[in-house]
């Protein structure tokens, strides 16, 4: 049997190509020390390598509240664990929910003004509601008939939105859009009758959706949104419902996830959906989301507490006061994405191998921001990513972003 017999089309990945270019910079990581780091911790800012007594501090953190270590939520978990006596149900969700879930589900629906589907992770969302987009049947009553919708992928949407392109592919056409490139996007709206666009809210190398361009569309042409907001969940909105939810009035032809792993605090993910009968056909034919895991009742019980904390003045003042330390590292340190009121900060040094050693550098100075290169970034576009939380000190930031200038001063 032939090579060619066996070989895929590659027409949405080429493993091949991938790991020749990842590889060699991902080795030169671990060599460095830079994955696989075992530590305990005693917050956000003070980790400890058992082994070597080596302390550090978090900079990549996407827990940008500092929630994920509040006592309320914690007290959460355990009073979760000990109401139910178990850890799950064990079972497929679409056969029995249990009554914590379905409490979370509305709290949830409450605070953020949507129908809420929850799920393992927000990969477990996207991979069961992603290809019920492409073949069409997720519309405003679900019933089908209108055909499936061409899927364009936004260059830049996160991995695991773009790993589904080969599933979507097998039910429409599949295209890649040039990011937020409204015009491109404009141009296949108006060639086919009905289309989704796939992309991030608050994107998590930085940067956000052309939200307005993208509203205008769905107005004209009914484009289905489907957007992953995960890195703007808690920090944006009054009741931290995120930079889209906050920015537009739910419909049917949009489906927002997020993860719970991030500023909110805790685990899992949510879709917020346009109406229950989407939430219903879902929770019967979106494969994934419907098996046996979901979030374990600890973590629904805390992310109770978190909510808990969304409907009090502590939400905004954790977010006043990331706001501040966000203004205060771009005072002290500008890059691409100063001013956007986002957390997420990347410093640019151009190929892998510099970011991998700017970032050992960092951590044996007693930082760990990570090195970010092929795939996670274009070629020839490496660098650092960090992100500010609200549990920074002033002395810690200023530290940091001292250090980062001195050890790019010749770039």
């Amino acid at each position: 049997m032939t090579e060619e017999t066996v070989l895929g089309p590659r027409r949405y990945r080429n493993a091949e190509a991938m790991l020749a270019a990842a590889d060699p910079v991902w080795q030169a990581a671990a060599a460095h020390g830079l994955i696989g780091i075992t530590a305990d911790s005693e917050s956000n800012n003070r980790l400890v390598v058992r082994e070597t007594g080596h302390e550090f501090a978090n900079m990549v953190s996407c827990s940008y509240l500092g929630l994920n270590n509040h006592p309320a939520v914690l007290a959460g978990a355990v009073d979760a664990l000990t109401e139910s006596r178990g850890t799950s149900l064990v079972l497929s969700t679409t056969r029995i929910r249990h009554s914590l879930l379905v409490r979370l589900e509305e709290e949830l629906g409450e605070l953020f003004g949507a129908h809420i589907l929850p799920g393992a992770s927000c990969t477990t969302l996207t991979a069961g509601i992603l290809p019920l987009i492409a073949s069409g049947h997720l519309d405003g009553t679900c019933q089908g008939g209108g055909g499936p919708r061409v899927m364009v992928f936004d260059r830049f949407c996160h991995f695991c939105m773009a790993y589904m392109k080969p599933v979507c592919g097998d039910e429409s056409l599949v295209l890649t859009c040039p990011h937020n490139d409204l015009n491109y996007l404009e141009d296949v709206c108006r060639k086919y009758p009905r289309v989704a666009y796939v992309a991030d809210g608050a994107y998590s190398m930085g940067g956000t959706a052309a939200l307005d361009g993208l509203l205008e569309l769905q107005d004209r042409y009914g484009l289905f949104l489907y957007i992953d907001d995960s890195h703007s969940l808690s920090i944006a909105g009054e009741r931290g419902e995120g930079y889209v939810r906050s920015r537009l009035e739910m419909n049917p032809l949009t489906v927002i996830t997020a993860s719970l792993g991030k500023a909110f605090g805790t685990s899992g993910g949510v879709a917020m959906l346009g109406n229950r009968e989407q939430f219903e056909f879902l929770h019967r034919h979106a494969g994934p989301i419907g098996w046996s895991q979901n979030i374990p009742l600890p973590m629904v019980g805390a992310s109770l507490a978190s909510a808990a904390i969304h409907r009090s003045p502590e939400l905004g003042e954790l977010q006043a006061q990331l706001a501040r330390n966000i203004e205060l590292f771009d005072e002290l340190l500008p890059t691409t994405f100063a001013g956007n009121g986002l957390p997420v900060r990347r410093v640019d040094v151009g190929e892998g191998e510099r970011a991998v050693k700017l970032s050992a550098q960092l951590f044996e100075r007693g930082f760990y921001s990570s090195a970010v290169f092929f795939p996670i970034v274009p070629k020839g576009e490496a660098g650092l990513r960090l992100m500010l939380r609200a549990d920074m000190d002033e002395r810690l930031i200023r530290e940091f972003a001292g250090h980062v200038k001195e050890l790019t001063a010749d770039l």
